[in-house]
């Protein structure tokens, strides 16, 4: 038996903190090497960007984690937690150029892409670890021994593996195809870096005038300046009023192209006149109608969002917003323009640089999506994967069963190279698990490589199995594959969770992950998401260094509900706190009353009192419930279970029945018991919190009577079959309701704390009146009892007393000598005069037509919730005004 026998001084949770995990890292216990006689538990961390900062929803998603992590390793699982980062292409790309412009006034094309590369990593070694100290901070016990970052040796050669051997399958390949394209970055983006919002635009309306005919079609456009890029107008062919018109041509304005008008069910009849223009090379679904119909793609922008010489010399040069107002300008001389609407509308920017995104049509490396779907779609159909809440397995499964083919390249230079190899001399294309000096078909040495990286997306998808030595089957792989929970948010199962699940179904022909528990998102206090732009953004950092990272870590899991957006309140940070605080000064009172503890005294349940039998049993339910809330991802409910046990069941009742069993010097064997029930379940329930909060049930955990070298590592608590007293139980909360009752009773009269009471109770059968005699003392030490009297059902009741009842048990308070009748009857009297205001207040209020027809119906619902409670009130003070007169 162990114990740190020093005493504790004032809870203060950054003197103990980096102190305990600094031990935790130190001995090694975050590592365990493969070990085939226990079962594994694995995670995998989403790899958070390598130049990030901690955030609110990183520190939702690691205390999650590392709740599960904590439990598994206490439950004696093989646990391994691998952290790791994200290279973050265009993210990292962008803070390097930026910082390259402040302080040398260069680009990156001014010194070129070896010289470029070397600041990036400089840039990754002078700020990687950032994000990796703040995770530390958190209490995250992931081993570090096993971390991995997209770019390092090992992803690496896992991504040019998958790259090839789907390259090889046919899976991987070059198209020209519509990509969202950052003007500014000079890159093509994934959907995840584009931001969609609501601008005020308008609806411009243009007449196409039509080829042979004194007639003309009008379509309506939000982007007139692509008009030199169109190749077709498009009807609905079940649109009646254009039925006569297709196969027609018109003629383009501003560039007098000929056209055909054609029929598509993909127009909407609803919008705008119903026709629409098509531009096969600036728009995705116009670019689906080109290829369908044999559409011209024509260019009419530069890379960098300018207009070229495809869109004519009145326009070429102009920026996209210069080129609109000219065309508009035009249109109108030549009287083609009709009208024009204000229209609100979603345009997407990009999420780095806040560009106006343009589609355009460029050559790009793809992966065919269909071919891939199958398997991931299956292992979640058949339930070898599963969601948490399992309603996210439809979003899931829309993304894969509706999914383009996906554009894999950017147009970076930081990231993995694509390994493919033109050569100058034949013009064939070689891809390559190894660097190529030359030309496999031809043998020339004027090879180049392409220049474009993979999207951050592909590398991250391989995560599951490239963190773990993959390709080689190492011994990892073999132990801790597939992984047992995937922890992450709702708004990435599209972009993360399909591909990890499609990628590993393929090269593992496994899942990767037996359940995806999923969360929402962290709001503040008003419900809007967290943002720079709101300024009303949190850091985590600044909260654990005021109230400890326990306190933030147990305010992120309380109340939270898988799949469920949480409100973020500082208040409710506080009040952790201080039930960290609580639980100190509690473990403080316990270990002043240890000074001669016997660790080999182990009572016998006839020296157990009614009390020690209930703290055991409760403790027994408490350890049953949040044991099967962490095994179904219920960890709010968790907390919550182990928060009311510590707080309401050990703190506010057991341990004040005790202290007069402590403070005894007469009765060793009873003081021996007590002290052996207080250490046991205070031990233990620090056992159970752990997980929740790591730093706090350490230091208090070392302080007291234990087994081994740190709580970590200490057996998960398990229920003693034994202790199941259920029928003490059950007596024992009849007690406290005798107890509460003569509180609520006092409180109600307002009878002063330090005055004792008389107190009669009438129990209902001799068993209870047994206990009640037995266990007096209860009352004198919890409800302020001054003398006990048991009176028979047949027995008269005393007169002039207040009266309560519980389940087998009437209670008499005798209150006439204890309070100032008069006095109490006047306040009574001017709280019913007030109440009588209000509730008269309100009932005109809510009989008001004008108010019922006006207000909406969460205010009418709020104001009748206020009537009802102030009606109640009214009730119970009429029950007070009769009790006064009768004494």
């Amino acid at each position: 038996m162990k114990w740190n026998k020093q005493s504790l001084s004032g809870y203060a949770p950054n003197d103990i903190e980096m102190k305990w995990y600094d031990f935790w890292e130190r001995n090694g216990y975050f590592h365990q090497e493969p070990d085939p006689s226990r079962k594994p538990f694995s995670i995998v961390m989403p790899p958070p960007n390598v130049t990030g900062q901690l955030h609110m929803g990183h520190a939702l998603d690691n205390t999650l984690q590392d709740i599960l992590v904590r439990f598994k390793r206490m439950e004696g699982y093989n646990v391994a937690w691998i952290p790791g980062t994200d290279h973050a292409g265009i993210a990292t790309q962008v803070k390097v150029e930026q910082q390259l412009a402040k302080e040398e006034g260069k680009t990156r094309y001014d010194i070129g892409r070896e010289e470029f590369l070397k600041h990036v990593w400089a840039w990754k070694e002078q700020y990687g670890s950032r994000i990796e100290k703040q995770v530390r901070r958190l209490g995250s016990s992931c081993d570090w021994s096993r971390k991995r970052f997209t770019m390092d040796d090992v992803c690496a050669r896992a991504v040019r593996e998958v790259f090839v051997s789907l390259y090889e399958q046919g899976l991987i390949y070059q198209g020209q195809r519509i990509t969202n394209w950052c003007p500014h970055c000079h890159t093509a983006l994934s959907d995840i870096e584009v931001d969609h919002s609501d601008v005020q635009g308008h609806l411009w309306y243009v007449t196409y005038p039509i080829i042979g005919e004194d007639d003309y079609i009008m379509i309506a456009t939000t982007r007139p300046e692509t008009i030199m890029g169109d190749t077709a107008v498009a009807v609905n062919p079940n649109d009646e009023r254009f039925k006569k018109y297709i196969g027609k041509k018109v003629v383009i304005p501003l560039v007098n192209r000929e056209a055909k008008i054609i029929a598509d069910d993909y127009v909407d009849p609803e919008f705008g006149t119903g026709a629409v223009k098509i531009t096969p090379a600036h728009d995705p679904n116009d670019f689906e109608m080109g290829q369908r119909h044999q559409l011209e793609s024509i260019m009419i922008m530069n890379l960098d969002g300018t207009m070229n010489e495809s869109a004519g010399t009145n326009y070429e040069g102009m920026t996209r917003e210069e080129c609109r107002k000219a065309v508009v300008a035009d249109l109108q001389e030549l009287g083609l323009l009709d009208h024009v609407e204000e229209l609100e509308h979603a345009v997407g920017h990009c999420s780095r640089c806040k560009t106006t995104i343009e589609p355009f049509s460029t050559k790009q490396w793809f992966v065919k999506m269909e071919p891939l779907t199958k398997a991931a779609l299956k292992a979640v159909a058949d339930g070898e994967t599963k969601f948490v809440p399992d309603r996210f397995a439809k979003t899931y499964n829309h993304w894969l069963e509706d999914v383009h083919d996906w554009c894999i390249s950017r147009q970076l230079w930081w990231g993995h190279q694509i390994p493919a190899w033109y050569c100058d001399d034949c013009g064939e294309t070689s891809v390559s698990r190894t660097d190529l000096t030359e030309c496999p078909h031809c043998h020339s040495k004027h090879i180049h490589q392409d220049p474009d990286v993979l999207d951050t997306w592909f590398s991250s998808a391989l995560w599951p199995f490239s963190t773990m030595g993959w390709p080689d089957e190492t011994a990892d792989l073999k132990r801790f594959f597939p992984t047992s929970v995937l922890v992450t948010g709702y708004d990435i199962i599209f972009f993360w969770v399909a591909r990890m699940m499609f990628m590993t179904c393929e090269f593992m022909k496994d899942i990767p992950f037996e359940h995806v528990f999923i969360h929402g998102l962290v709001r503040d206090s008003q419900g809007r998401k967290m943002s720079k732009s709101l300024g009303n953004g949190i850091d985590p950092l600044g909260v654990c260094e005021e109230y400890g990272a326990d306190a933030l870590r147990f305010t992120l899991v309380t109340g939270n509900t898988p799949g469920n957006d949480m409100r973020f309140y500082m208040e409710r940070v506080e009040a952790n706190r201080n039930f960290a605080n609580k639980i100190w000064n509690a473990s403080k009172f316990v270990i002043m009353n240890l000074t001669d503890y016997d660790a080999s005294f182990v009572p016998q349940d006839t020296n157990l009192t009614l009390a020690d039998r209930w703290i055991l049993a409760s403790f027994n339910d408490t350890v049953r419930k949040v044991t099967s809330d962490i095994d179904t991802f219920e960890l709010g409910d968790a907390a919550d279970a182990v928060y009311n046990f510590i707080w309401n069941s050990y703190c506010d009742w057991y341990i004040e029945l005790a202290k007069q069993r402590l403070y005894k010097s007469d009765d060793e064997q009873s003081k021996r018991t007590a002290q052996y029930v207080l250490v046991y379940v205070l031990t233990h329930t620090l056992e159970m919190l752990h997980p929740f909060m790591p730093f706090v049930t350490e230091h208090l955990w070392q302080h007291l009577p234990h087994e081994g070298e740190t709580i970590m590592v200490a057996p998960w608590p398990q229920a003693q079959l034994q202790w199941d007293f259920v029928s003490d139980a059950a007596t024992m909360n009849t007690m406290m309701e005798a107890i509460k009752g003569i509180r609520n009773m006092r409180a109600e009269s307002n009878v002063p704390m330090g005055k004792k009471a008389p107190v009669t109770m009438v129990p209902a059968d001799d068993r209870m009146a047994s206990v009640l005699r037995t266990y007096e003392a209860y009352f004198h030490t919890l409800a302020f009892a001054d003398k006990v009297t048991l009176l028979t059902p047949a027995d008269s009741k005393p007169e002039n007393a207040v009266v309560a009842v519980v389940p087998g048990i009437e209670i008499y308070l005798q209150l006439k000598d204890l309070i100032d009748v008069e006095k109490e009857t006047a306040r009574v009297q001017k709280e019913q005069a007030k109440l009588e205001a209000e509730i008269d207040r309100l009932n005109k209020k809510l009989s008001n037509p004008g108010f019922l027809a006006k207000a909406p119906d969460a205010v009418v619902a709020k104001e009748k919730e206020k009537l009802a409670g102030y009606t109640e009130k009214m009730t119970s003070l009429t029950k007070r005004m009769e009790d006064l007169a009768a004494l």
